[in-house]
């Protein structure tokens, strides 16, 4: 077991000893073991897409930064960013300058270029805007070029690079072409769209993940803030007290959550109280498969 693993299993008292600028408030979050080895994270991480693309200015790195405190205070782990998010990764690096990024980062980026040479710049200009010495999961943006940058991958995950390989796509898009990639080439991640309005992948791609044992990583969990447009001004219903749920985020995550084949979903905000509110879904009961369909019911019917 490494320094990682050990922050996620260890007593409060102990993670306090180890890492006190960042300790979490309870030992008792929600994590899920990566199935191409033993290592945990926690299940609710944190996008970069739009809220991290900003101009470089002191004021908004220094609100990112807080926004970062905030994430791993709650006991976040996973970040995630790209190249195709603008400024978000030279952000990432300029807040990291700021608040040394404790043992629980799981970094997670992405190559999107066409080509071999291309993907390899981009990739090493991502690690030196990150900051890092190592990041831990590299992806394929939207399988673009896949094949091409796959076997790079795997190259750099053998010399130890990168800890971990994945690929992505977005907005259900080119999904028989991912199930082909999950079949036949071996994965450690695979990260697509699931919401409580966007259940297709219950249907295929997670059972696939599930039964090929590939990690899972949900984007747009809130269908890029739509979900919260309809049940403005409207109550959660009684029975979320039953899953301790205080609130709309946490609501859409649990949904997320409480399918077992999800890994960690990764919510994207550029405000603190969000931040707050997204990361109490680590803490509490998931409800059962009763209780998600009622909450799917509930949801299309306020």
């Amino acid at each position: 077991m490494n320094r990682r693993e050990f922050l996620y299993t260890t007593a409060t008292g102990t993670a306090l000893f180890v890492l006190p600028a960042f300790a979490t408030r309870s030992s008792s979050i929600l994590t899920r073991s990566i199935p191409s080895t033993i290592e945990k994270i926690p299940c609710v991480g944190m996008g970069t897409w739009i809220t991290f693309d900003v101009s470089e200015n002191e004021s908004n790195i220094n609100h990112r930064a807080e926004i970062l405190k905030r994430f791993f205070a709650n006991g976040g782990g996973m970040i995630d960013s790209s190249p195709m998010y603008g400024s978000a990764q030279a952000v990432l690096g300029k807040c990291f300058l700021q608040l040394t990024p404790p043992e629980s980062l799981f970094s997670a980026t992405k190559v999107w270029t066409p080509g071999e040479w291309l993907g390899i710049q981009q990739m090493e200009a991502s690690q030196k805007l990150w900051g890092l010495n190592q990041i831990d999961l590299m992806q394929i943006h939207n399988l673009l070029d896949w094949k091409v940058h796959l076997r790079t991958l795997r190259d750099w995950k053998e010399s130890g690079r990168i800890r971990y390989l994945g690929v992505t796509t977005s907005h259900g898009r080119r999904h028989e072409e991912l199930i082909k990639i999950m079949q036949t080439e071996p994965l450690d991640f695979v990260q697509f769209t699931y919401n409580i309005t966007h259940t297709e992948a219950e249907k295929i791609l997670l059972p696939l993940a599930a039964d090929k044992g590939i990690a899972v990583i949900i984007n747009r969990p809130f269908d890029g803030g739509r979900l919260f447009n309809k049940i403005e001004n409207k109550s959660l219903p009684d029975w979320s007290k039953e899953f301790d749920c205080n609130n709309w985020a946490q609501f859409f995550l649990k949904f997320i959550l409480s399918n077992p084949a999800v890994t960690v979903a990764i919510p994207a905000t550029s405000k603190t109280e969000h931040m707050d509110e997204n990361m109490g879904a680590l803490r509490g009961a998931l409800p059962d498969a009763s209780r998600r369909k009622q909450m799917q019911e509930y949801y299309l019917s306020v």
